[in-house]
C-alpha cells in the first residue's frame, strides 16, 4: 500500500530568514524596503513553525535577509544587528530544537563585525554567522576582512553565505529583470570566486561554508575559471591557489531550483555529504515549497544520494552534531496494526488512502501517516501515525473524511490495535 506521506527523521531547514519586527522597522526607517528590488515578505514565527510541521521540517536555520543592515553609520548598524540577533536567540529558547540561527555582523565595519561575532557566540549562543555576499562593496575574499575570518576559523565555525545586490548595478535592469532570477546566482559566484582567489578557504580550514542557491553559477563557471589561472598566473596577474582545496571546504544548500541538472552538475564539484536541504522560506509561497521538497526527496536517490543524508544527517554533522532533538514530550505516535477482510482489502485501501490525503493537507496537526502492508499476508495492515499532540489527535478524529473512513470501514476490519511507541531519532543519527 502506498505511503501518505514520507518520514525523514529530524529534518534540518539550512536555508531560512527570519524578518523580525525590529529588522523590518528598521530597513523601513531607511526606505529600504525595495533595495534588493523586490520586497520583503511578511514572516510571523507561528507560520513558520506551521509550515515546518507541514513540510516535516524540525529545524529551521534562522538567517538575516537583505538588505544589509548598513546606512552609513556603523553604530547604527550594530545595534541593528544586535537586535536581530537578540531576537533570534528568544526564539531559539522559546521553542526549543525548532530554530537554530546564524548571527548577522554589521559589515563593512569589521572590528564592530568582530565585537558583534563574540557576543553572538559567547553571549546568545549564536550557531554561526550569515555573510552577505558583499557590504557595499566589500566582497568575502577581500584581505580587510583576515581578522574577521581568523576568528571565524578560530571558532569553527559556520558561515551561511546569501547573495545581496551587487555594488554597482543598473537600476532599470534590475527594475525590470530581478536580481533573484540571476544576478544572485552570479553574485554568490563573484564572492566565492573571490575568495578561492585571496586563498581564503585554505588558510581559514576550519570554517565550514555553506554557499546556497545549489552553487550558484559554479558548476558551470568553474571549468572556465580552472583552464584560465593558469594563464593568469603565468603573467602574474593572480597567485597560485589549490582550486580543489577550496572546493573540499564547501557546503552547499538545495534553495532554489534543485533541478536534476543541477544536482548532476553541483557533483562534479563536491561530494554528496556536503549538500543540505534549503526551502528559503519565507520567499516562496508555502505549496511551492512543500511540493518541491517532495520533489527532491523522491529524486534524490537517481543521483545515489540519501535523502536522510540531504534532509538531516549532514546538517548534524556540519554544526558538530549538536542540533537539540526534541523529546516529543507532546507528540502522539503509535503504530496502528490492522487485519482487514481478504475480499476487501482493495476497497479498504480507497478509504485508508482518501483520508490520508485528505488529512495530511488539510490538518497541520498530523504529522505523519505512513501506510504499509505485510509482504507475506497482504490483509494485514501497518499505519505510522504522527500527531503533534492530543489536541491534534482529537481534531483529527472529527471530521467528516474520518468519519466516512470510520464508517466505511466498520465492516472490512477484523482486528484494530493500536501500538503506542517512542520515537528513537537519536539512533538514527551519524
Amino acid at each position: 500500500m502506498a505511503a501518505i506521506t514520507s518520514s525523514l527523521a529530524a529534518q534540518i531547514d539550512l536555508h531560512s530568514h527570519a524578518v523580525t519586527k525590529g529588522y523590518l522597522a528598521f530597513v523601513r526607517q531607511h526606505h529600504a524596503e525595495m533595495d534588493e528590488g523586490f520586497p520583503i515578505p511578511s514572516w510571523d514565527v507561528e507560520k513558520h513553525l506551521a509550515f515546518m510541521d507541514r513540510a516535516g521540517i524540525e529545524t529551521s536555520v534562522l538567517t538575516m535577509p537583505a538588505p544589509q543592515p548598513w546606512f552609513g553609520d556603523g553604530k547604527e548598524a550594530a545595534a541593528a544587528c544586535r537586535q536581530w540577533n537578540e531576537e533570534c536567540a528568544l526564539l531559539k529558547a522559546r521553542h526549543p530544537g525548532r530554530f537554530l540561527f546564524c548571527a548577522a555582523l554589521p559589515l563593512p565595519d569589521v572590528a564592530l563585525a568582530l565585537e558583534e561575532a563574540r557576543y553572538a557566540f559567547d553571549v546568545l549562543g549564536a550557531d554561526g554567522v550569515k555573510l552577505a555576499t558583499n557590504a557595499y562593496g566589500q566582497y568575502l575574499g577581500d584581505p580587510v576582512l583576515d581578522p574577521l575570518m581568523a576568528y571565524l576559523d578560530e571558532r569553527h565555525a559556520v558561515v551561511i553565505l546569501h547573495p545581496h545586490k551587487p555594488s554597482a548595478v543598473n537600476a532599470q535592469l534590475i527594475a525590470d529583470v530581478p536580481l533573484a532570477s540571476y544576478e544572485y546566482l552570479a553574485e554568490t559566484s563573484r564572492a566565492v570566486f573571490n575568495m578561492i582567489a585571496h586563498n581564503t578557504l585554505v588558510r581559514h580550514p576550519n570554517m565550514k561554508v555553506v554557499v546556497p542557491h545549489c552553487g550558484s553559477f559554479l558548476p558551470e563557471a568553474m571549468p572556465r575559471f580552472r583552464s584560465l589561472l593558469p594563464v593568469m598566473v603565468k603573467q602574474g596577474i593572480m597567485q597560485p591557489v589549490d582550486v580543489d582545496a577550496q572546493l573540499s571546504r564547501l557546503y552547499y544548500d538545495l534553495a532554489g531550483a534543485p533541478t536534476d541538472e543541477a544536482i548532476r552538475m553541483l557533483l562534479t564539484l563536491t561530494t554528496p555529504d556536503h549538500l543540505l536541504y534549503g526551502s528559503d522560506y519565507p520567499y516562496v509561497a508555502e505549496t511551492v515549497l512543500e511540493a518541491a521538497k517532495r520533489s527532491l526527496a523522491g529524486r534524490l536517490p537517481m543521483h545515489g544520494i540519501d535523502p536522510q543524508d540531504v534532509f538531516t544527517n549532514n546538517a548534524r554533522r556540519l554544526f558538530g552534531a549538536d542540533i537539540p532533538i526534541r523529546r516529543y514530550v507532546d507528540r502522539i505516535t503509535r503504530l496502528a496494526e490492522i487485519e482487514v477482510d481478504p475480499e476487501q482489502i482493495e476497497a479498504y485501501m480507497q478509504y485508508a488512502i482518501e483520508v490520508g490525503r485528505i488529512s495530511m493537507a488539510t490538518e497541520p496537526g498530523v504529522l505523519t501517516l505512513f501506510s504499509m502492508q505485510d509482504k507475506t499476508n497482504p490483509a494485514k495492515i501497518y499505519i505510522l501515525e504522527v500527531y503533534a499532540d492530543s489536541a491534534a489527535y482529537q481534531k483529527h478524529i472529527q471530521p467528516p473524511h474520518f468519519k466516512k473512513y470510520k464508517e466505511g470501514t466498520a465492516q472490512m476490519v477484523r482486528s484494530l490495535k493500536l501500538i503506542d511507541v517512542d520515537p528513537m531519532v537519536e539512533l538514527r543519527v551519524k
